[in-house]
């Protein structure tokens, strides 16, 4: 684990705001009660200080549960329950063509994660031809799917 990732109930990730509430890497593992009082705490503060929270779901942070078990809606879900009386502004995902393109294409100023590309001097693995697209594709699709839980059921 990197740094204090355990604790706190914390599961494996390069970042804990994912793991923090989900430590299991699911919602049928569990919910990190701590970590939803850890971002009340934070979204209460913020209020009482007049600033107006806005929350990002996806920041390049998901752990490798949640993408094996494409439970992307079940986080988002969680989010919304908990946090929605006082979070309106609501962000699916941080800059989904860097990801799509700087993890899968290579031609990216530096090979983010997980680095897949068909040039074998800068990747090991990968298609720059399709796996771009077919992240693309998933990454509107993860979107759409968001959207429509929030407008159906929270907004």
């Amino acid at each position: 684990y990197e740094g204090a990732a355990s604790e706190g109930g914390r599961g494996p990730s390069i970042w804990d705001t994912y793991t923090h509430k989900f430590p299991g890497g699911k919602l049928s593992g569990g919910v990190n009660k701590g970590g939803i009082a850890f971002y009340n705490n934070v979204f209460n503060e913020l209020l009482a200080n007049g600033i107006t929270p806005f929350v990002t779901l996806f920041h390049w942070d998901l752990p490798q549960t949640l993408e094996d078990e494409d439970d992307f809606r079940d986080f988002a879900e969680l989010c919304f329950k908990e946090f929605g009386d006082r979070v309106k502004h609501w962000i699916t995902l941080n800059e989904p063509f860097s990801f799509a393109s700087g993890g899968y294409d290579g031609s990216f100023i530096g090979n983010l994660a997980p680095g897949r590309c068909s040039a074998r001097d800068k990747c090991s693995q990968g298609n720059s031809a399709t796996e771009p697209y077919i992240v693309a594709h998933h990454l509107l699709l993860c979107h759409a799917a968001t959207v429509k839980l929030y407008k159906e059921k929270y907004q």
